[in-house]
């Protein structure tokens, strides 16, 4: 499960003397408890969706084409737009590095933390096969008294030394 969440909660529509007026969808996005917004045009999530087709197989996308411009048309398409995110993400142990940056997220780590722990980079230093200091070697002629003091100590209160 991805630390990411995301929804459309609203659209708007806007028109330009230059171009033919189009539908900006507002995806809210929360990464790691923090929310922040960005706003689409269709024409980016379809370039998004060629973009994923290279790298993944992505779910299916709204259609291009909308007959009429009236706002259930255009819910329908808001509500497809973000289960279309929702599924990418739901089907996508790794997500593409396209993807996000179409949503602004920087920063996300792509293994998560748990999996990272098996792979850790240091080595130990000394390795005893034996506890040296309870089970001294037959060949160490010295004996060292301080720690046979401190194991009899502790593990022989009532010892009496000779």
């Amino acid at each position: 499960m991805h630390p990411i969440r995301l929804s459309i909660p609203s659209f708007r529509s806007e028109n330009s003397s230059v171009e033919k007026g189009f539908t900006v969808f507002k995806i809210d996005v929360l990464v790691n408890g923090r929310l922040h917004s960005v706003e689409k045009r269709y024409s980016e999530f379809h370039a998004l969706h060629k973009m994923l087709k290279k790298s993944i197989k992505p779910p299916e996308i709204p259609s291009k084409h909308v007959r009429n411009w009236v706002p259930k048309v255009l819910e329908q398409r808001r509500h497809g737009l973000e289960l279309y995110l929702q599924t990418v993400i739901m089907e996508n142990e790794v997500l593409p590095k396209i993807f996000l940056d179409f949503l602004n997220v920087r920063h996300f780590p792509s293994v998560p933390k748990t999996e990272s722990c098996g792979k850790l980079s240091h080595q130990p230093v000394v390795v005893y096969l034996r506890d040296p200091y309870l089970l001294p070697s037959a060949l160490d002629t010295f004996s060292n008294v301080v720690i046979e003091g401190v194991v009899d100590g502790v593990f022989y209160p009532d010892f009496q030394p000779r």
